[in-house]
Protein backbone atom coordinates (compact mmCIF):
# COMPACT_ATOMS: atom_id res chain seq x y z
CA UNK A 1 0.00 0.00 0.00
CA UNK A 2 1.08 3.61 -0.36
CA UNK A 3 2.08 5.69 2.18
CA UNK A 4 -0.87 8.04 3.25
CA UNK A 5 1.42 10.71 4.40
CA UNK A 6 2.76 10.95 0.36
CA UNK A 7 1.42 13.99 -1.58
CA UNK A 8 -1.26 13.34 -4.28
CA UNK A 9 1.65 14.57 -7.06
CA UNK A 10 3.96 12.45 -5.56
CA UNK A 11 1.10 9.01 -5.20
CA UNK A 12 0.58 9.98 -8.93
CA UNK A 13 4.35 10.53 -10.45
CA UNK A 14 4.67 6.22 -9.03
CA UNK A 15 2.09 5.56 -10.23
CA UNK A 16 3.36 6.50 -13.65
CA UNK A 17 6.32 5.16 -12.87
CA UNK A 18 5.11 1.40 -11.97
CA UNK A 19 2.94 2.03 -15.21
CA UNK A 20 5.83 2.60 -17.26
CA UNK A 21 7.92 -0.20 -16.15
CA UNK A 22 4.81 -2.54 -16.90
CA UNK A 23 4.37 -1.53 -20.38
CA UNK A 24 8.73 -1.19 -20.62
CA UNK A 25 8.59 -4.90 -19.66
CA UNK A 26 5.66 -5.98 -22.03
CA UNK A 27 7.08 -4.22 -24.57
CA UNK A 28 10.67 -5.96 -24.07
CA UNK A 29 9.12 -9.18 -24.38
CA UNK A 30 6.78 -8.20 -27.15
CA UNK A 31 10.13 -7.61 -28.88
CA UNK A 32 11.99 -10.46 -27.74
CA UNK A 33 8.59 -12.50 -29.71
CA UNK A 34 8.81 -10.81 -32.40
CA UNK A 35 12.32 -11.28 -33.45
CA UNK A 36 11.68 -15.23 -32.65
CA UNK A 37 8.66 -14.71 -34.95
CA UNK A 38 10.40 -13.09 -37.50
CA UNK A 39 13.14 -15.41 -37.66
CA UNK A 40 10.75 -18.16 -37.91
CA UNK A 41 8.79 -16.83 -40.90
CA UNK A 42 12.50 -15.95 -42.70
CA UNK A 43 13.29 -19.88 -42.00
CA UNK A 44 10.00 -20.70 -43.65
CA UNK A 45 10.60 -18.47 -46.58
CA UNK A 46 14.20 -20.16 -47.49
CA UNK A 47 14.60 -22.39 -49.87
CA UNK A 48 14.45 -26.54 -49.45
CA UNK A 49 17.94 -26.68 -49.53
CA UNK A 50 18.63 -24.38 -47.07
CA UNK A 51 16.19 -24.78 -44.66
CA UNK A 52 17.54 -28.97 -44.95
CA UNK A 53 20.66 -27.06 -44.27
CA UNK A 54 19.57 -25.40 -41.26
CA UNK A 55 17.76 -28.10 -39.51
CA UNK A 56 21.05 -30.18 -39.55
CA UNK A 57 23.03 -27.62 -38.59
CA UNK A 58 21.12 -26.82 -35.16
CA UNK A 59 21.34 -30.47 -35.03
CA UNK A 60 24.97 -30.38 -35.17
CA UNK A 61 25.01 -27.51 -32.79
CA UNK A 62 22.18 -29.51 -30.43
CA UNK A 63 25.07 -32.17 -30.65
CA UNK A 64 27.88 -29.67 -29.99
CA UNK A 65 26.51 -28.32 -26.52
CA UNK A 66 25.51 -31.80 -25.47
CA UNK A 67 29.00 -33.14 -26.13
CA UNK A 68 30.49 -30.05 -24.07
CA UNK A 69 28.41 -30.84 -21.37
CA UNK A 70 28.65 -34.45 -20.99
CA UNK A 71 32.89 -33.83 -21.56
CA UNK A 72 33.44 -30.75 -19.25
CA UNK A 73 30.25 -31.14 -16.50
CA UNK A 74 29.66 -35.11 -16.15
CA UNK A 75 32.71 -36.94 -17.22
CA UNK A 76 34.22 -34.61 -14.10
CA UNK A 77 31.45 -35.50 -11.74
CA UNK A 78 32.04 -39.24 -12.90
CA UNK A 79 35.74 -39.40 -12.63
CA UNK A 80 35.13 -37.96 -9.29
CA UNK A 81 33.35 -40.72 -7.46
CA UNK A 82 34.60 -43.64 -6.44
CA UNK A 83 32.03 -45.75 -8.04
CA UNK A 84 32.89 -47.99 -10.91
CA UNK A 85 29.71 -48.50 -12.16
CA UNK A 86 29.27 -44.91 -13.66
CA UNK A 87 32.39 -45.12 -15.46
CA UNK A 88 31.59 -47.98 -17.24
CA UNK A 89 27.97 -46.49 -18.01
CA UNK A 90 29.34 -43.37 -19.30
CA UNK A 91 30.67 -44.12 -22.90
CA UNK A 92 27.44 -46.46 -23.66
CA UNK A 93 24.73 -43.84 -22.36
CA UNK A 94 27.09 -40.73 -24.40
CA UNK A 95 26.82 -42.42 -27.92
CA UNK A 96 23.24 -43.58 -27.56
CA UNK A 97 22.22 -39.95 -26.37
CA UNK A 98 24.30 -38.50 -29.24
CA UNK A 99 22.38 -41.16 -31.69
CA UNK A 100 19.37 -40.36 -30.04
CA UNK A 101 19.26 -36.28 -30.93
CA UNK A 102 20.88 -37.08 -34.19
CA UNK A 103 17.75 -38.96 -34.92
CA UNK A 104 15.51 -35.90 -33.37
CA UNK A 105 16.90 -33.37 -35.17
CA UNK A 106 16.96 -35.55 -38.47
CA UNK A 107 13.10 -36.46 -37.56
CA UNK A 108 12.52 -32.47 -36.86
CA UNK A 109 13.78 -31.36 -39.77
CA UNK A 110 11.44 -33.48 -41.84
CA UNK A 111 8.40 -32.52 -40.27
CA UNK A 112 9.35 -28.63 -40.05
CA UNK A 113 9.97 -29.22 -44.23
CA UNK A 114 7.25 -31.40 -45.38
CA UNK A 115 4.90 -31.12 -43.04
CA UNK A 116 3.58 -33.99 -40.83
CA UNK A 117 1.03 -35.46 -43.24
CA UNK A 118 3.55 -35.98 -46.23
CA UNK A 119 4.12 -39.12 -47.72
CA UNK A 120 7.84 -40.00 -46.67
CA UNK A 121 7.55 -38.73 -43.05
CA UNK A 122 4.01 -40.98 -42.89
CA UNK A 123 6.56 -44.03 -43.75
CA UNK A 124 9.30 -42.88 -41.64
CA UNK A 125 7.90 -42.10 -38.59
CA UNK A 126 7.78 -46.06 -37.67
CA UNK A 127 11.02 -46.77 -38.68
CA UNK A 128 11.84 -43.20 -35.98
CA UNK A 129 9.78 -45.09 -33.25
CA UNK A 130 11.19 -48.30 -33.77
CA UNK A 131 14.70 -46.77 -33.46
CA UNK A 132 13.90 -44.89 -30.42
CA UNK A 133 12.76 -48.43 -28.82
CA UNK A 134 15.93 -49.91 -29.58
CA UNK A 135 18.33 -47.09 -28.54
CA UNK A 136 16.44 -47.35 -24.73
CA UNK A 137 16.38 -51.14 -24.85
CA UNK A 138 19.85 -51.05 -26.13
CA UNK A 139 20.95 -48.89 -23.09
CA UNK A 140 18.56 -50.82 -20.75
CA UNK A 141 20.51 -53.79 -21.61
CA UNK A 142 23.66 -51.56 -21.32
CA UNK A 143 22.52 -50.78 -17.63
CA UNK A 144 21.67 -54.44 -16.52
CA UNK A 145 25.11 -55.55 -17.80
CA UNK A 146 26.47 -53.27 -15.72
CA UNK A 147 24.54 -52.94 -12.91
CA UNK A 148 23.54 -56.11 -11.50
CA UNK A 149 27.00 -57.46 -10.17
CA UNK A 150 27.18 -54.42 -8.29
CA UNK A 151 23.95 -54.70 -6.67
CA UNK A 152 24.44 -58.42 -6.37
CA UNK A 153 28.13 -57.71 -4.73
CA UNK A 154 26.41 -54.84 -2.73
CA UNK A 155 24.03 -57.24 -1.19
CA UNK A 156 26.66 -59.86 -0.60
CA UNK A 157 28.84 -61.33 2.13
CA UNK A 158 32.10 -59.77 1.55
CA UNK A 159 33.72 -62.45 3.77
CA UNK A 160 32.22 -65.61 1.51
CA UNK A 161 33.74 -67.68 -1.35
CA UNK A 162 31.93 -66.19 -4.37
CA UNK A 163 32.04 -67.38 -8.22
CA UNK A 164 32.88 -63.95 -9.90
CA UNK A 165 30.93 -63.78 -13.16
CA UNK A 166 28.48 -66.03 -11.71
CA UNK A 167 25.85 -64.11 -12.44
CA UNK A 168 26.49 -63.98 -15.97
CA UNK A 169 23.10 -66.30 -15.96
CA UNK A 170 21.03 -63.92 -14.32
CA UNK A 171 22.12 -61.48 -16.49
CA UNK A 172 21.90 -63.47 -19.45
CA UNK A 173 18.46 -63.60 -19.03
CA UNK A 174 17.38 -60.41 -18.02
CA UNK A 175 19.14 -58.80 -21.14
CA UNK A 176 17.31 -61.27 -23.25
CA UNK A 177 13.81 -60.66 -21.59
CA UNK A 178 14.76 -56.67 -22.39
CA UNK A 179 15.79 -57.35 -25.96
CA UNK A 180 12.76 -59.33 -26.55
CA UNK A 181 10.42 -56.84 -25.22
CA UNK A 182 12.14 -54.07 -27.20
CA UNK A 183 12.48 -56.23 -30.64
CA UNK A 184 8.79 -57.12 -29.65
CA UNK A 185 7.35 -53.55 -30.06
CA UNK A 186 10.20 -52.48 -32.33
CA UNK A 187 8.33 -54.78 -34.89
CA UNK A 188 5.09 -54.03 -33.72
CA UNK A 189 5.45 -50.53 -34.76
CA UNK A 190 6.88 -51.40 -37.98
CA UNK A 191 3.68 -53.33 -38.75
CA UNK A 192 5.09 -56.92 -38.59
CA UNK A 193 2.16 -60.12 -37.36
CA UNK A 194 3.79 -61.27 -34.17
CA UNK A 195 1.23 -64.03 -33.08
CA UNK A 196 1.55 -66.38 -35.81
CA UNK A 197 5.56 -65.39 -34.97
CA UNK A 198 5.65 -66.07 -31.46
CA UNK A 199 3.65 -69.59 -32.02
CA UNK A 200 5.96 -70.64 -34.23
CA UNK A 201 8.91 -69.74 -31.74
CA UNK A 202 7.23 -72.04 -28.93
CA UNK A 203 7.53 -75.08 -31.15
CA UNK A 204 10.73 -74.08 -32.28
CA UNK A 205 11.85 -73.80 -28.87
CA UNK A 206 10.40 -77.02 -27.79
CA UNK A 207 12.24 -79.15 -30.67
CA UNK A 208 15.15 -77.18 -29.83
CA UNK A 209 14.76 -78.06 -25.81
CA UNK A 210 14.68 -81.41 -26.83
CA UNK A 211 17.62 -81.86 -29.24
CA UNK A 212 19.85 -79.45 -26.52
CA UNK A 213 19.36 -81.23 -23.20
CA UNK A 214 23.33 -81.63 -22.51
CA UNK A 215 23.10 -77.66 -23.54
CA UNK A 216 20.27 -77.11 -21.40
CA UNK A 217 22.04 -78.67 -18.54
CA UNK A 218 25.33 -77.03 -18.36
CA UNK A 219 22.89 -73.81 -18.38
CA UNK A 220 21.09 -75.23 -15.54
CA UNK A 221 24.60 -75.94 -13.92
CA UNK A 222 26.08 -72.70 -14.21
CA UNK A 223 22.83 -71.58 -12.41
CA UNK A 224 23.68 -74.12 -9.38
CA UNK A 225 27.38 -72.95 -9.53
CA UNK A 226 26.34 -69.16 -9.15
CA UNK A 227 24.24 -70.30 -6.16
CA UNK A 228 26.32 -72.94 -4.37
CA UNK A 229 29.56 -70.59 -4.75
CA UNK A 230 32.39 -73.09 -4.82
CA UNK A 231 35.51 -70.73 -6.29
CA UNK A 232 36.08 -67.46 -8.10
CA UNK A 233 37.69 -66.71 -11.37
CA UNK A 234 41.58 -66.85 -10.03
CA UNK A 235 41.37 -69.49 -7.56
CA UNK A 236 43.61 -72.56 -7.90
CA UNK A 237 41.40 -75.67 -8.46
CA UNK A 238 41.63 -79.27 -8.86
CA UNK A 239 39.17 -81.27 -10.89
CA UNK A 240 39.23 -84.94 -12.33
CA UNK A 241 42.77 -84.55 -12.56
CA UNK A 242 42.79 -81.04 -13.35
CA UNK A 243 44.94 -78.38 -12.00
CA UNK A 244 45.02 -74.70 -12.53
CA UNK A 245 43.55 -71.45 -12.25
CA UNK A 246 40.04 -70.26 -13.18
CA UNK A 247 40.12 -68.40 -15.87
CA UNK A 248 36.10 -67.88 -16.56
CA UNK A 249 32.81 -68.98 -15.36
CA UNK A 250 30.54 -69.39 -18.48
CA UNK A 251 26.95 -70.59 -19.32
CA UNK A 252 28.42 -73.93 -20.79
CA UNK A 253 31.63 -74.45 -19.35
CA UNK A 254 34.22 -73.51 -16.89
CA UNK A 255 37.50 -72.75 -18.30
CA UNK A 256 40.65 -73.59 -16.05
CA UNK A 257 44.24 -72.66 -17.26
CA UNK A 258 46.50 -75.29 -15.81
CA UNK A 259 50.55 -74.71 -14.33
CA UNK A 260 51.45 -76.33 -17.53
CA UNK A 261 49.73 -73.40 -19.34
CA UNK A 262 46.87 -75.80 -21.02
CA UNK A 263 43.26 -74.50 -21.67
CA UNK A 264 41.09 -77.17 -19.77
CA UNK A 265 37.37 -76.59 -20.83
CA UNK A 266 35.32 -78.13 -18.22
CA UNK A 267 31.58 -78.82 -19.20
CA UNK A 268 29.19 -77.41 -16.27
CA UNK A 269 27.80 -80.60 -15.86
CA UNK A 270 31.06 -83.09 -14.92
CA UNK A 271 31.94 -79.71 -12.83
CA UNK A 272 28.25 -80.20 -10.71
CA UNK A 273 28.96 -84.27 -10.55
CA UNK A 274 32.85 -83.57 -9.41
CA UNK A 275 34.96 -83.52 -6.50
CA UNK A 276 36.46 -80.10 -6.66
CA UNK A 277 39.49 -78.83 -4.34
CA UNK A 278 39.37 -75.43 -4.18
CA UNK A 279 43.30 -74.74 -3.18
CA UNK A 280 42.51 -71.19 -2.55
CA UNK A 281 40.78 -69.47 0.10
CA UNK A 282 43.42 -70.60 2.42
CA UNK A 283 42.34 -70.42 6.34
CA UNK A 284 38.71 -69.74 5.45
CA UNK A 285 39.21 -65.81 5.97
CA UNK A 286 38.31 -65.02 2.42
CA UNK A 287 41.94 -64.22 0.69
CA UNK A 288 41.94 -65.01 -3.04
CA UNK A 289 44.37 -66.37 -4.26
CA UNK A 290 46.91 -66.74 -1.15
CA UNK A 291 48.56 -70.62 -1.00
CA UNK A 292 50.03 -72.53 1.52
CA UNK A 293 53.66 -73.73 1.13
CA UNK A 294 54.94 -76.64 2.28
CA UNK A 295 58.41 -77.99 1.90
CA UNK A 296 60.19 -80.91 3.46
CA UNK A 297 63.87 -81.11 3.87
CA UNK A 298 66.27 -84.15 5.62
CA UNK A 299 68.88 -83.49 7.88
CA UNK A 300 71.78 -86.13 9.78
CA UNK A 301 70.60 -88.14 12.35
CA UNK A 302 73.15 -86.25 14.61
CA UNK A 303 71.79 -82.61 14.43
CA UNK A 304 70.42 -81.02 17.15
CA UNK A 305 66.88 -80.56 16.74
CA UNK A 306 66.31 -76.98 18.18
CA UNK A 307 69.42 -75.99 15.63
CA UNK A 308 67.90 -77.19 12.82
CA UNK A 309 63.95 -75.62 13.46
CA UNK A 310 65.90 -71.92 14.25
CA UNK A 311 67.59 -72.21 11.17
CA UNK A 312 65.30 -72.78 9.13
CA UNK A 313 62.56 -70.32 10.73
CA UNK A 314 64.89 -67.47 10.53
CA UNK A 315 65.12 -68.56 6.48
CA UNK A 316 60.89 -68.50 6.21
CA UNK A 317 61.13 -65.08 8.02
CA UNK A 318 63.82 -63.83 5.80
CA UNK A 319 62.18 -64.97 2.72
CA UNK A 320 60.90 -62.11 1.19
CA UNK A 321 57.93 -64.10 -0.53
CA UNK A 322 56.52 -65.25 2.54
CA UNK A 323 53.62 -63.54 4.47
CA UNK A 324 54.42 -62.65 8.22
CA UNK A 325 50.58 -64.04 9.45
CA UNK A 326 50.12 -66.83 9.75
CA UNK A 327 53.47 -67.12 11.02
CA UNK A 328 55.46 -69.48 9.56
CA UNK A 329 56.47 -73.00 11.46
CA UNK A 330 58.74 -75.59 11.72
CA UNK A 331 57.92 -78.79 12.81
CA UNK A 332 59.77 -82.41 12.95
CA UNK A 333 57.49 -84.64 10.65
CA UNK A 334 59.27 -87.78 10.22
CA UNK A 335 61.64 -90.25 11.57
CA UNK A 336 62.84 -91.43 8.62
CA UNK A 337 65.47 -94.60 7.76
CA UNK A 338 68.32 -91.80 6.83
CA UNK A 339 67.22 -88.62 7.89
CA UNK A 340 65.02 -86.47 10.50
CA UNK A 341 62.44 -84.63 8.31
CA UNK A 342 61.46 -81.65 9.18
CA UNK A 343 58.23 -80.03 7.22
CA UNK A 344 57.74 -76.13 6.71
CA UNK A 345 54.60 -74.51 6.67
CA UNK A 346 54.44 -71.05 5.27
CA UNK A 347 51.95 -68.70 3.03
CA UNK A 348 52.43 -67.03 -0.02
CA UNK A 349 50.73 -64.09 -1.39
CA UNK A 350 50.09 -65.45 -5.02
CA UNK A 351 50.13 -67.90 -7.00
CA UNK A 352 52.92 -66.55 -9.28
CA UNK A 353 55.15 -66.26 -6.10
CA UNK A 354 54.85 -70.14 -4.94
CA UNK A 355 57.77 -71.52 -7.11
CA UNK A 356 59.94 -68.97 -7.00
CA UNK A 357 59.48 -69.25 -3.36
CA UNK A 358 60.35 -72.33 -3.45
CA UNK A 359 63.89 -71.46 -5.39
CA UNK A 360 64.47 -68.87 -2.99
CA UNK A 361 64.26 -71.04 0.33
CA UNK A 362 65.87 -74.42 -1.01
CA UNK A 363 69.66 -72.28 -2.34
CA UNK A 364 69.19 -70.29 0.82
CA UNK A 365 68.99 -73.29 3.29
CA UNK A 366 71.30 -75.02 1.10
CA UNK A 367 73.48 -72.27 1.93
CA UNK A 368 72.98 -71.69 5.69
CA UNK A 369 73.09 -74.81 6.25
CA UNK A 370 76.56 -75.56 5.12
CA UNK A 371 77.54 -72.29 7.14
CA UNK A 372 76.12 -73.80 10.25
CA UNK A 373 77.33 -76.84 9.71
CA UNK A 374 74.14 -79.07 9.21
CA UNK A 375 74.46 -82.17 6.99
CA UNK A 376 71.95 -82.93 4.37
CA UNK A 377 72.05 -86.75 3.90
CA UNK A 378 72.76 -88.39 0.25
CA UNK A 379 72.85 -92.33 -0.75
CA UNK A 380 76.28 -93.32 -0.67
CA UNK A 381 77.92 -96.91 -2.51
CA UNK A 382 80.79 -98.94 -1.73
CA UNK A 383 82.10 -100.62 -4.54
CA UNK A 384 84.03 -104.15 -3.60
CA UNK A 385 87.09 -104.33 -5.83
CA UNK A 386 86.92 -101.44 -8.03
CA UNK A 387 90.40 -100.11 -9.41
CA UNK A 388 91.06 -96.35 -8.18
CA UNK A 389 89.87 -93.72 -10.95
CA UNK A 390 91.64 -90.52 -11.41
CA UNK A 391 90.85 -88.01 -9.07
CA UNK A 392 88.87 -84.69 -10.52
CA UNK A 393 90.21 -81.52 -10.97
CA UNK A 394 89.39 -79.70 -7.53
CA UNK A 395 90.31 -76.29 -8.77
CA UNK A 396 88.69 -76.21 -12.00
CA UNK A 397 85.78 -77.66 -10.74
CA UNK A 398 85.99 -74.81 -8.12
CA UNK A 399 86.61 -72.24 -10.78
CA UNK A 400 83.09 -74.07 -12.29
CA UNK A 401 81.38 -73.22 -9.50
CA UNK A 402 82.10 -69.71 -9.16
CA UNK A 403 81.70 -68.92 -12.94
CA UNK A 404 78.11 -70.52 -12.46
CA UNK A 405 77.15 -68.85 -9.42
CA UNK A 406 78.19 -65.50 -10.50
CA UNK A 407 75.57 -66.49 -13.63
CA UNK A 408 73.02 -67.48 -11.67
CA UNK A 409 73.24 -64.27 -9.68
CA UNK A 410 72.55 -62.39 -12.83
CA UNK A 411 69.72 -64.86 -13.98
CA UNK A 412 68.05 -64.54 -10.61
CA UNK A 413 68.33 -60.38 -10.75
CA UNK A 414 66.71 -60.51 -14.41
CA UNK A 415 64.19 -62.55 -13.60
CA UNK A 416 62.89 -60.63 -10.60
CA UNK A 417 64.03 -57.71 -12.31
CA UNK A 418 61.44 -58.75 -15.16
CA UNK A 419 58.18 -59.90 -12.25
CA UNK A 420 58.55 -56.73 -10.58
CA UNK A 421 58.18 -54.83 -14.01
CA UNK A 422 55.34 -56.77 -15.56
CA UNK A 423 53.28 -56.30 -11.51
CA UNK A 424 54.18 -52.76 -11.78
CA UNK A 425 52.81 -52.64 -16.05
CA UNK A 426 49.73 -54.69 -14.76
CA UNK A 427 48.57 -52.13 -12.04
CA UNK A 428 49.44 -49.70 -14.74
CA UNK A 429 47.22 -51.31 -17.28
CA UNK A 430 44.24 -51.87 -14.69
CA UNK A 431 44.45 -48.19 -13.60
CA UNK A 432 43.92 -47.03 -17.30
CA UNK A 433 41.00 -49.61 -17.94
CA UNK A 434 38.94 -47.37 -15.39
CA UNK A 435 38.99 -44.78 -17.82
CA UNK A 436 35.42 -44.09 -19.40
CA UNK A 437 36.71 -42.31 -22.29
CA UNK A 438 38.45 -45.55 -23.65
CA UNK A 439 37.69 -46.47 -27.16
CA UNK A 440 36.72 -50.27 -28.03
CA UNK A 441 39.87 -50.59 -29.58
CA UNK A 442 41.80 -49.15 -27.09
CA UNK A 443 39.99 -51.27 -24.69
CA UNK A 444 41.00 -54.87 -26.54
CA UNK A 445 44.85 -53.88 -26.82
CA UNK A 446 44.89 -53.09 -23.22
CA UNK A 447 43.51 -56.43 -21.85
CA UNK A 448 45.61 -58.03 -24.90
CA UNK A 449 48.57 -56.33 -22.67
CA UNK A 450 47.21 -57.36 -19.96
CA UNK A 451 46.72 -60.96 -20.85
CA UNK A 452 50.23 -61.56 -21.99
CA UNK A 453 51.75 -59.82 -18.72
CA UNK A 454 50.05 -62.57 -17.15
CA UNK A 455 51.40 -64.85 -19.23
CA UNK A 456 54.69 -63.67 -17.94
CA UNK A 457 53.91 -64.07 -14.33
CA UNK A 458 52.53 -67.70 -15.25
CA UNK A 459 56.20 -68.61 -16.17
CA UNK A 460 56.84 -68.86 -12.76
CA UNK A 461 53.85 -71.25 -11.98
CA UNK A 462 55.35 -73.60 -14.29
CA UNK A 463 56.05 -77.40 -12.52
CA UNK A 464 53.95 -79.90 -10.45
CA UNK A 465 52.35 -78.26 -6.82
Amino acid sequence: MLDPRLGRRTVREYRRTCYERVQGRKTREGCVLTVIDDLIEQANGLDTWAQYSLGLGLTALALGIVRFLMKKVILDFVKATSFKWDDALYRPVTQRLYTFIFLVGVQLTLLWIRGEEEDLNVALDPLFSASYILLTTSLASVAIKVMIPVIIERFSNPSSVTVSGSNSLVIFLLRAAVWFGGLYLALDELGFELLGLLASLAVFSLIIGLAMQQTLGNIVNSFMLALDQPFEVGDRIEVDGHLGSVVSVGILSTKVLTIGENLVVIPNNNLVNSTVINHARGGGDGQGRRISLVLDIGVEYDEDISHVKYTTLQLLRECPYILETPEPRVLLNELGEYAKVFRMYAWVEDYSDEFVAKDWLFKNIAERFEKEGIGIPFPTAVEIGATLKESYNKQRKATNVRRARLQMIKEDKALERERSEAKWEIEAITEKLKDPELSRTEREGLEDSLRELNRVLSMFEAGDS
